[in-house]
């Protein structure tokens, strides 16, 4: 066994580094750009008066940044070689992500958006996979571009981790001699729809309550008529993209669909494991982040003529935090390898339990490890001075999000006792006859 990280990684870490010291260090600090990333950050980037969106300043600021990394031939690292990218690996994402998380806050690696010098593309590889040639044609260079924005439309008011009871309903319509499906229904958390171009939208469009098969992904314009826009919903982690939006008798043609009719339901699984193992990296940095900085502050800060650090009470804590970010990082290094070394299928059926080991811990992990880090800092850390309830404020909607972990556990249990993945779902007892 191996452990060392393949020296290729190890070198374009370094390559990564020389590039947002020459090139987005400078932008950060370029006229007033550092107010995003200091403790004026809520009212620069959100704008109170529109709903608590973003402001434009701050996504121009960060369409720049990626705009310089896509020149510099890094945003699209992780997507294929004919699509301009590097056919980077799973393991090279994971370091990637976990040690850009690990620098801190920065307009290297912005997590309250997912937005990075190393992106991330899932819709290039939907369209890629599942699309017609013409939808190829139509969608994906735009896509990469970032001309074609298409939003994910799953979760609904009274539907989240349960995506196969959605109410959301299209059903066949005919207009003008074009064979299209009218879709009813309702979205919530419908992330990124205000710069959306496009929305996919889930609807059930044959089958029972319950059944993975009859939802069909629908393409969907966000000037369609009857689209609205309901409602941004204020979160934990400002600004806030996401809303609630109403679809009310939305026609759209048939062949707009993502993966077959009543077969888009795959979509929603084709790249949460690569989602989910790239959270995990990041959680894992942003982690150790806050254990660094606490390790230093203890060792500088000296109430009462000594050192923090010379206290057990506070050395305690941040060894606990310091062990399970080597063990998870670990874990998290195997499972990505591991997953450059199987299909998206074999994934799926053998390792998705692992996928959600490293998840749920990581973004468990960091939540502790950043308020530990605001208990060790004091005032001064739970300010907005310094990152530390930033990150706890981020990386917190991921114990919910992308499969909370109550889902994730299930998952893990669901693979231990044999009712899912590698037994082939057969119950625990009739595996064993």
């Amino acid at each position: 066994m191996d452990f060392n990280i393949p020296r290729e990684i190890t070198d374009y870490l370094a390559v990564l580094d020389d590039f947002i010291e020459k090139e987005i260090k400078p932008l950060q600090e370029q006229d007033d750009n550092n107010r995003f990333f200091d403790h004026r950050r809520e009212h620069a980037r959100t704008d109170w008066d529109n709903q608590g969106l973003p402001r434009h300043e701050w996504e121009e600021l960060l369409g720049e940044m990626r705009k310089r990394a896509d020149a510099a031939g890094h945003l699209r690292y992780a997507l294929p070689k004919e699509y301009g990218g590097q056919d980077g690996t799973n393991l090279g994402m994971a370091v990637i992500r976990e040690h850009l998380a690990a620098k801190g806050l920065g307009l290297h690696n912005d997590l309250q958006n997912e937005s990075s010098i190393v992106g991330n593309f899932p819709t290039v590889l939907m369209f890629r996979d599942f699309g017609t040639e013409e939808q190829k044609a139509k969608y994906l260079e735009g896509s990469l571009k970032g001309e074609v924005r298409v939003a994910f439309g799953l979760t609904e008011p009274d539907h989240g981790s349960d995506a196969t009871w959605m109410e959301t309903v299209a059903k066949p319509e005919t207009r003008d001699g074009v064979d299209g499906y009218l879709i009813n229904g309702m979205k919530m958390w419908n992330t990124g729809v205000h710069v959306a171009t496009h929305d996919f939208v889930f609807a059930r469009t044959s089958g029972d309550d319950g059944s993975a098969i009859g939802i069909t992904c629908f393409i969907v314009p966000m000037d369609a008529p009857g689209v609205n826009i309901e409602e941004y919903l204020w979160t934990f982690n400002m600004p806030t993209d996401h809303p609630r939006i109403a679809f009310k008798d939305v026609w759209v043609p048939a062949e707009d669909n993502l993966g077959g009719i009543d077969h888009g339901l795959q979509l929603a699984q084709h790249f949460v494991h690569e989602n989910r193992i790239r959270q995990a990296a990041s959680s894992v940095g942003a982690a150790q982040f806050c254990v660094n900085e606490s390790v230093q502050y203890a060792k500088d800060r000296k109430p009462f003529g000594k050192p923090l650090a010379t206290n057990q009470a506070i050395q305690f804590p941040l060894v606990e935090l310091h062990t399970d970010c080597e063990m998870i990082r670990t874990l998290v290094h195997k499972t990505a390898w591991q997953m450059d070394q199987m299909s998206k299928q074999d994934v799926a059926r053998q390792l998705s339990d692992k996928v959600s080991m490293c998840n749920y811990r990581a973004n468990r992990l960091v939540c502790q490890a950043a308020d530990t880090a605001m208990q060790v800092h004091g005032g001064i850390g739970y300010s907005r001075h310094k990152p530390f309830e930033h990150i706890y404020r981020h990386h917190r909607r991921y114990r919910i999000t992308e499969g909370a972990e109550e889902i994730q556990i299930r998952k893990v249990g669901g693979h231990m006792f044999g009712y899912i993945g590698k037994s082939g779902g057969k119950r625990p007892e009739a595996a064993t006859k």
